[in-house]
């Protein structure tokens, strides 16, 4: 019975995220969880035991993150079951972000539209880590299809089936996690051990959902050009295991290969270059009208994914 609630409170989160996305007006766990990342850096991340304080800070984060949502799930249950199930809807949907990855995307298609290269690169500074000041129309779309790729894993379905596994605490442990990661999880000298075990973490936890997102992209989405989903799979596989980062290159691979487009390439970090693997096969060029397909192809990957979860649910309802 509780993983069907699970599978409700799944379904009602994804549908809340699509009507309200991120009202500014209510407070946001992830707001919460900087804090406590930016306390905890501030304090510890000097001196000696930096991988030990990193791995203390997290333990904290996450004894934090799970169990504010245990608290308000279980008070919330004892109440009535419907109370249960809107209270951890509402817990996941803070973990989610389709309705706001698309507004950040079409933020930054809509100047591009209109050649004001000035504020699409200004928008699309506040999703990217990359320097934005100097790029064309081409990487300005390239960036921000990146960032629609790889944030549909890390942004929406991963928590999605974190919280099929473990309800709306466990969602909350990935976003922690993933916070954590975009925060310190750097290889830079002042990261690169105290942000450590956030980056491992980060790892670990989107080992799979990453490559079911990957795969669900490409079965729901029909490729461009007449390519066939076999094709597209091909290359997911072949170019996905290239990215710097053992999860990432799956939703970029996925997307590159459904709009017959090539992705990756040079970028500039803090003012030093970072040449990408490139994913994809080059068949058209990379244009701002990609955006908007990138966004569509993201948002029928969370409706087919919710039903894999439903598909996946119950099979676990049955077989327990």
């Amino acid at each position: 019975m509780i993983v069907l609630y699970h599978l409700l409170s799944i379904t009602l989160a994804v549908v809340i995220d699509r009507i309200l996305g991120d009202p500014r007006s209510l407070p946001h766990p992830v707001v919460g969880m900087g804090r406590v990342i930016t306390f905890f850096e501030r304090r510890l991340n000097h001196g000696t035991h930096k991988y030990l304080k990193g791995w203390l800070m997290m333990l904290v984060l996450l004894a934090l993150s799970g169990g504010f949502a245990f608290i308000l799930i279980y008070i919330a249950f004892s109440i009535h079951v419907a109370l249960g199930i809107f209270i951890e809807a509402w817990i996941i949907s803070t973990t989610i972000a389709t309705k706001g990855l698309k507004k950040a995307a079409i933020d930054v298609e809509e100047p591009l539209l209109e050649g004001r290269l000035i504020d699409a690169r200004r928008h699309l500074s506040y999703i990217v880590g990359r320097d934005t000041t100097e790029l064309d129309e081409e990487e300005i779309s390239r960036a921000t299809i990146e960032t629609v790729a790889e944030n549909t894993s890390d942004g929406i379905t991963a928590p999605l089936f974190y919280a099929l596994i473990g309800g709306a605490p466990l969602a909350m442990i990935y976003r922690a996690v993933n916070t954590g990661d975009s925060m310190v999880g750097y290889l830079n000298d002042r990261y690169k051990e105290f942000g450590y075990a956030a980056a491992k973490l980060d790892d670990a936890l989107n080992f799979i959902p990453s490559r079911l997102s990957g795969i669900v992209m490409i079965a729901c989405n029909q490729p461009h050009l007449k390519r066939t989903r076999r094709q597209c799979l091909n290359v997911l596989f072949r170019d996905a295991k290239k990215h710097p980062s053992p999860n990432s290159g799956w939703g970029e691979a996925a997307m590159a290969a459904i709009l017959a487009i090539q992705l990756g390439g040079r970028n500039m970090y803090f003012g030093e270059v970072s040449n990408r693997a490139k994913m994809g096969d080059p068949l058209i060029p990379i244009n701002v009208h990609h955006i908007s397909v990138a966004t569509e192809v993201m948002t029928r990957t969370v409706y087919r994914f919710t039903i894999l979860l439903w598909m996946i649910g119950g099979v676990w309802i049955v077989i327990t």
